[in-house]
């Protein structure tokens, strides 16, 4: 089938579910919102038989919708409409949600109904439930709605009547007004929900030591406390602040833009704040820190058996330097620990996305900082490719991408939840890319199917990364329960009797190629055309970091959206089984 990608950005929920879609034998082609009458050429010129909005901010022109099935995903159930569904269900404090496909016709979020879906709602930021349990249900629902179009019996519901046993409402924009803390009265539940409903966009407006300030994220803090919106601590670059029954960590803080100024960005809360930030104690979480505490910590170690888990999260997916220095620091403690498994990774969210864009971009000498994240990228990457005493597992339970996917396929094995989406590429950021993926990416998937993947930029499924042989495992769990059946599988690898030949055999194979080429060789020729894009004139690495970082929009749609069918050879066509598609 021919669909049409409607969308205001390329965001993680269209990516997965072009990627899902494109599985599945559907022609996909992309059109970023940008007017009526750009979009009025690309219905056009594509035909599409069915038109689908992902995420959209604007409404679609009647005379495209009238002419054409146009199914428009919802973050809400049916009857709930506005445009800050999932913020104010999280800001409620819900247990379930909802994801509705509805039909567009004119009515913001009012349309006929062609499928629906429920996911819980977990005590998480709204970036991660979107990207997960909510990206798992609108798969569930398009998956339907698509099926019914396809099938051409189905007759959607209107979202009221007797049929539904749902409220029927609209929801006003949850503005900086609603989302506002009281740090003199709000309990620390209602401040993690406010914070935790604006944690990636649009955070919340607050006025800290003289400035006004986006906050982002928020996780609870058990033992510190103080004065009722008090500094209290930071933690390698979060601020811990106190509430009036506990206090709260915020990793990250943006700072409100000037009329007529420059966009503003993330960064991390205690280097955003510069030379604001009073003198506070620096308070260290443990490696291992026991699993009943409520603290955040962005790297834990602990141990079940002969596995060892190196768990890491950083917002956004992003490793600066330090980060990239503090996670090979944990490595090298989880290498001298007798265990026979080593799980990399293994939470619910992003497992990595590569080098930190928004610290580079905030550095004094932008390229300079560019050179010391790319080479503590390499750095880490080589010690996991290096370890040939034990097993080791990257366990990606969210998305990864560039730097992260060759982090990733730097393990012995690629575990993947059936959820994540994989982008093995670095051009769109005018980068040749490091992370020795020269040596892992062709040694997994051939050399033709890598140079595939890093020229056409484009997303793929876990199931698709495990037919070419970029993941070896996918898990069909929930997010919750990932990194628990990665250490259930990992343990029965560890006590699995073929484990040692396993290790020796990996052991004489790194020996092989060690011999055949260097990974010095792999890392010196990367470096080198990294090097050229940092430091060179006229490279296009600076101006498109600061577009994407300060989130300025590109003019149209970019080309490697408009992807040819899927031929011969292309995962997306075998997979499908011929030219037919399906659902």
């Amino acid at each position: 089938m021919r669909v049409l990608l409607l969308a205001s950005a390329f965001n993680s929920l269209t990516q997965r579910l072009f990627a899902e879609l494109r599985d599945r034998g559907n022609h996909l082609t992309v059109h970023l919102a940008c007017g009526d009458e750009p979009l009025r050429d690309a219905v056009r010129c594509e035909r599409p038989e069915l038109v689908l909005a992902p995420m959209l901010k604007t409404m679609i022109p009647a005379d495209v919708w009238s002419r054409h099935t146009c199914l428009v995903v919802h973050p809400g159930p049916p009857g709930d409409r506005g445009p800050s569904s999932l913020d104010w269900a999280i800001h409620e404090g819900v247990e379930r949600w909802g994801v509705t496909v509805l039909q567009a016709d004119g009515r913001p979020d009012g349309g006929e109904v062609w499928a629906d879906a429920e996911f819980p709602v977990p005590p998480v930021g709204k970036s991660d439930l979107y990207r997960n349990e909510l990206s798992d249900a609108a798969v569930r629902a398009v998956l339907l709605a698509v099926e019914r179009f396809a099938a051409g019996t189905y007759r959607p519901r209107p979202q009221h009547g007797p049929d539904w046993d749902v409220p029927d409402h609209d929801r006003p924009y949850l503005d900086q007004g609603l989302r506002r803390i009281d740090w003199a009265r709000d309990p620390t539940e209602a401040v993690l929900r406010s914070l935790r409903a604006a944690d990636s966009q649009p955070g919340v407006l607050d006025e800290l030591l003289g400035g006004e300030w986006y906050l982002h994220g928020g996780h609870p803090e058990d033992e510190l406390r103080g004065r009722p919106g008090e500094l209290l601590a930071t933690r390698t670059g979060a601020l811990c602040r106190a509430t009036v029954d506990g206090a709260v960590w915020i990793p990250e803080l943006r700072p409100r833009r000037r009329p007529g100024g420059p966009e503003t960005f993330r960064l991390p809360a205690a280097l955003a704040l510069g030379d604001r930030l009073p003198r506070l104690p620096e308070v260290p979480a443990p490696l291992d820190l026991p699993d009943h505490r409520r603290t955040w910590t962005d790297i834990r170690y602990r141990e079940q058996d002969a596995v060892g888990l190196l768990r890491f999260s950083f917002p956004g997916g992003a490793m600066s330097t330090d980060h990239c220095r503090r996670l090979l620091e944990a490595y090298r403690f989880a290498r001298s620990r007798p265990t026979t498994v080593l799980v990399l990774g293994g939470g619910r969210d992003f497992f990595s996305n590569g080098i930190h864009l928004n610290v580079i971009e905030a550095a004094r000498d932008a390229a300079a900082e560019s050179w010391a994240n790319i080479t503590a990228m390499d750095d880490l990457v080589e010690e996991v490719l290096t370890t040939t005493d034990r097993l080791v597992v990257s366990a990606v339970g969210g998305n990864a991408s560039a730097g992260g996917v060759a982090l990733a396929a730097a393990a012995d094995e690629v575990w993947c939840r059936d959820g994540a989406v994989l982008n093995p590429h670095y051009r769109l950021m005018g980068l040749y890319g490091s992370e020795y993926w020269t040596y892992t990416l062709p040694r997994r998937v051939g050399a033709a199917t890598a140079e595939r993947l890093t020229r056409q930029a484009l997303p793929m499924t876990a199931a698709a990364a495990q037919r070419i042989g970029l993941a070896d495992r996918v898990l069909a769990v929930a997010p919750e329960d990932f990194g628990r059946e990665a250490v259930r599988l990992a343990g029965l690898l560890a006590a699995s009797p073929v484990v040692g030949g396993l290790i020796a055999a990996k052991k004489e194979a790194r020996e092989r190629d060690e011999g055949r080429r260097p990974l010095a060789g792999y890392r010196e020729r990367e470096l080198a055309l990294m090097h050229r894009a940092f430091f060179g004139s006229g490279e296009p690495y600076h101006a498109l970091r600061s577009a994407f970082v300060r989130k300025r929009p590109r003019p149209g749609t970019p080309a490697h959206l408009r992807p040819p069918a899927p031929g011969p050879g292309d995962p997306a066509a075998e997979d499908a089984g011929g030219p037919a598609a399906r659902p």
